[in-house]
């Protein structure tokens, strides 16, 4: 039958066919590219929150905020924008970490953990222990580094990496710590080039209470480029600053503000491969910037 074909294939019929076939061709090249295209713009969408401050007690209040409540109104906005992940980063509980802060805020978590997972950082008024009773079963991969909560999210086309600065309960200061920071250096050297944010709890400046190794953390990921951002909580303020093209984002509060200029809520994030859309979602405070967007671009 190839015999048969080959003769009574004219000169005319042989150029159609070939045509036909780079046809073909080009539309399964348009079709791969079509697919690079799509991974290319490819979103990972977040839900940021920090400084939940969940009591007890949930008409425990503070500057005439009530956390319970507050977390309580943003869960409803958190499940309609249905991210792919929620990432908190610390003050999970009210003060010193009690069971009773933890069980509170696993009621109020449930309904988003039943449809998309939670990510937990510790902050320095978290008790790792009672957080681990409640919280037995975290999403993520678990690191193994003694005595630190560590869980790395991969969610295409970013990861995030929720470190653990807590310290001293209830003391404020904030420490990754040798151990940790080694895991982080041995982790980011092994891994590959996904765009990377570091999420945890203790603020960046060079105060007694913020992060105190922070100049070793900076000193670490400055020479490695896949390491886009830092998100981060502790001074209960919502702004966006840059340390040699990482950026460093500062989540407000959820729980209440120290300053009447700040806003009390959540950000919802947009992740790509080439950088990020935060919106802010203001339920108290300050909530003249509700709904406002920042948009970031990645270091290369």
């Amino acid at each position: 039958m190839a015999e048969i074909f080959y003769k009574s294939m004219n000169r005319r019929n042989f150029l159609k066919t070939s045509l036909a076939a780079l046809g073909t061709v080009a539309a399964l090249n348009a079709g791969c590219a079509t697919g690079l295209k799509r991974t290319q713009y490819q979103v990972s969408r977040w839900a940021l929150l920090s400084d939940t401050h969940i009591p007890e007690d949930v008409n425990n209040n503070y500057r005439g905020f009530y956390p319970y409540q507050n977390l309580q109104k943003a869960v409803p906005g958190i499940i309609s924008a249905l991210p792919d992940g929620v990432a908190i980063t610390g003050d999970l509980a009210r003060l010193t970490g009690q069971p009773g802060d933890y069980a509170n805020l696993k009621k109020l978590l449930e309904p988003i953990a039943e449809k998309r997972p939670v990510f937990m950082a510790l902050g320095n008024h978290d008790n790792r222990d009672n957080f681990v009773k409640v919280f037995d079963n975290v999403p993520g991969e678990k690191q193994p580094v003694q005595g630190k909560h560590i869980v790395v999210a991969n969610k295409p086309p970013a990861r995030l990496i929720i470190l653990d600065s807590l310290l001293y309960v209830n003391q404020v200061p904030g420490l990754l710590g040798k151990a940790q920071r080694q895991w982080l250096q041995n982790y980011l050297s092994e891994c590959d080039d996904t765009p990377t944010i570091l999420c945890f709890h203790h603020s960046l400046e060079d105060g007694d209470g913020d992060l105190l190794d922070l100049p070793r953390l900076l000193s670490l990921i400055k020479p490695i480029h896949k390491v886009k951002a830092i998100v981060y909580g502790h001074s209960h303020v919502y702004q966006f600053t840059q340390y040699e093209g990482i950026h460093l984002i500062n989540l407000p509060a959820v729980g209440y503000n120290f300053n009447d200029t700040d806003p009390v809520g959540w950000v919802e994030a947009g992740l790509t491969a080439k950088g990020g859309d935060f919106k802010l979602h203001a339920i108290a405070g300050n909530t003249a910037s509700d709904q406002s967007v920042t948009k970031l671009k990645w270091r290369t």
